[in-house]
Order: structure tokens, then sequence, then C-alpha cells
């Protein structure tokens, strides 16, 4: 089904260097997965639903409460360094 070849044509394409034996290893093993899709594939499947996860999901959040926040003058309390009723900061960006 997959040859050598075709494997190093793909490793050529994500630019990735293979010795002989990674690729006699790399083929083997996709042969492997390919015959094992093909199982897969054989299965029947009909009224099955398609899932995303195996276990159960449930959104875990929170309720969104509305709370007084701090003003200016309280925030720029604890700043090392402010300027004009900012937080000053040191220049990362070149």
């Amino acid at each position: 089904m997959i040859s050598e070849k075709d494997v190093q044509y793909v490793a050529g394409l994500a630019r990735i260097h293979l010795s002989d034996e990674e690729t006699t290893a790399l083929t083997k093993n996709l042969e492997k997965i390919l015959h094992y899709v093909e199982k897969l594939n054989a299965l029947d499947v009909t009224g099955i639903q398609p899932t995303s996860h195996v276990l159960p999901l449930k959104n875990v959040t929170r309720e969104d409460v509305v709370k007084p926040s701090l003003d200016q003058q309280t925030a720029l309390q604890i700043a090392v360094e402010k300027d004009k009723g900012s937080f000053k900061v040191p220049k990362v960006i070149e």
C-alpha cells in the first residue's frame, strides 16, 4: 500500500531527513496503521452517533456576576512606577 518512495516523498515535503533505517521503520509503521484503519472501515457503524470525545463533557463555568471594580487611584496604589494616571512598565519591544 505505501512504499519507501512514498515515505521519502512526504519526508521531503516536510523537509525531514530520514536515514534508510528510519524510512524502512516508518514505512512498516504506516503500513500497520493503514491496515488497522482498513479494519475500522469494515465495521458496521450504522445507527451509531459520531462523537467528538469518549467521555461526556460539560462546560464548567460560573455565572457572570457584576461586582464593583477598583477605581483608578486604588489600582495605582500598588504600582511600582506610574505616569499620567497609568502603570509605567519597562519597554519590552525594541
